[in-house]
């Protein structure tokens, strides 16, 4: 199967430390990779850099073969709509309303859609994660919870074929975190291809077709869905790595 993103030879510094150190993957289309590690491994550095959020001090990272980092502007603009990140803080603007921060990718990847198509489109998707309250208050009257839901419901409104999501169900009551993992698994198997990063195992067990740990910003092991589920030793090794 092809890969939709693949990473060759990647370094990412920052502040004068190296954060990723020659990460070579392939993302496979329609296939869930959860990148998993110990706080300040890396992982959510690698997601950044496979999602084109930072850009690669050496190597490249390429989406469905060509250069994220030297795409022109409608490549990119195509990128951005077909991949949608949910990042760990949620990222809504303060300084607007729910409703302007959910259409506002409509407005940028879909011109021609009106107004009523895009309340539509709103109102279905926030619905679906079990968002209740109105969308005329700012972000700052949500709870972290809340938040992380009309994230994962921007991340879904331009239909994306690839999900980045970032500790996408912490800050959930179980409920909801159970609703957002069953929309995903839904959302694999048609297709949509997903990079996640969490520290819940149950999530891992559940999503993953793939299992990458990430240790000191190296690509430290990789594990198939098969080989994990034959040996429960390596299922506590890694959840030893994913609490520590």
């Amino acid at each position: 199967m092809s890969c939709i993103v693949e990473m060759k030879n990647v370094d990412f510094i920052a502040q004068g430390r190296k954060l990723a150190r020659g990460i070579s993957f392939g993302f496979e289309e329609g296939k869930a990779v959860a990148l998993v590690g110990p706080s300040g491994g890396g992982k959510s550095t690698v997601l950044k850099l496979a999602a084109g959020l930072f850009p690669p001090d050496a190597g490249e990272v390429l989406f469905r073969g060509k250069n994220i980092a030297r795409m022109g502007r409608l490549d990119s603009l195509a990128f951005r709509r077909e991949a949608a990140v949910v990042f760990q803080d949620s990222a809504l603007w303060a300084n607007q309303n729910l409703f302007q921060i959910l259409e506002l990718p409509l407005l940028i990847h879909f011109p021609a859609m009106t107004r009523a198509e895009r309340v539509r489109r709103i109102e279905s998707v926030v619905a679906e994660v079990g968002y209740k309250k109105e969308l005329g208050i700012r972000p700052a009257q949500l709870s972290m919870g809340e938040q992380k839901l009309l994230a994962f419901a921007r991340a879904l409104l331009c239909r994306p074929r690839l999900l980045y999501l970032d500790e996408w169900t912490e800050s959930l009551d179980p409920n909801a975190a159970q609703r957002l993992v069953e929309m995903v698994k839904k959302l694999k198997n048609e297709g949509v291809s997903v990079i996640l990063v969490t520290h819940n195992m149950g999530i891992v067990r559940n999503l993953a077709d793939v299992t990458v740990m990430i240790l000191g910003g190296h690509l430290f092991l990789r594990l198939t869905k098969e080989q994990m589920d034959a040996d429960e030793d390596l299922i506590r090794y890694i959840e030893r790595g994913i609490a520590s």
